[in-house]
């Protein structure tokens, strides 16, 4: 996996493919319907709904143009229980507070629901990489340096 890779799930890249295929088809329509309403009010220069509808179709011309970025860059893959950190992995820490947490260590376009996200570019990702249970993990961050020790590793299985 190079820096430009990004890691998905097989469901992450699914459901990139579908927002893809939706931006594409119905999504662009409606916005040439709605540029094309605005247009028939008359005079552009000073028409909100005119600027309205082309600034959407804008943000969604570069939404389209990073979804096929990160689509072309994708490595697909199930992860593999190693007994180590990797991207994929559900990692169970607990603070030194007894506190414990599970995060999903991935990057932010495998969000799911139910699970905190530790991208592995981020400061706890990068300290939980490569980690092993009962290792302890310390990083930096706004609020100062925490530790946490690792619990639990158990690949993804989505």
């Amino acid at each position: 996996m190079t820096d430009e890779t990004t890691w998905l799930t097989p469901a992450a890249y699914q459901k990139l493919q579908e927002e893809l295929s939706h931006l594409q088809g119905d999504a662009r329509h409606e916005i040439s319907e709605r540029i094309a309403e605005a247009r028939s009010h008359g005079d552009i220069r000073e028409n909100a709904d005119y600027d309205a509808a082309k600034n959407e179709q804008g943000m969604m011309e570069a939404r389209i143009r990073q979804i096929r970025y990160l689509l072309d860059q994708a490595e697909v893959r199930e992860v593999a229980d190693t007994g180590r950190v990797e991207i994929g992995s559900i990692v169970t820490v607990t603070d030194g507070d007894g506190d414990t947490s599970e995060y999903f260590v991935a990057p932010a376009e495998n969000k799911i629901p139910g699970y905190l996200l530790a991208s592995p570019v981020g400061p706890l990702g990068k300290a939980l990489l490569g980690a092993r249970i009962n290792d302890e993990v310390s990083y930096e961050a706004p609020g100062g340096t925490f530790s946490m020790v690792v619990t639990r590793i158990r690949p993804f299985e989505g």
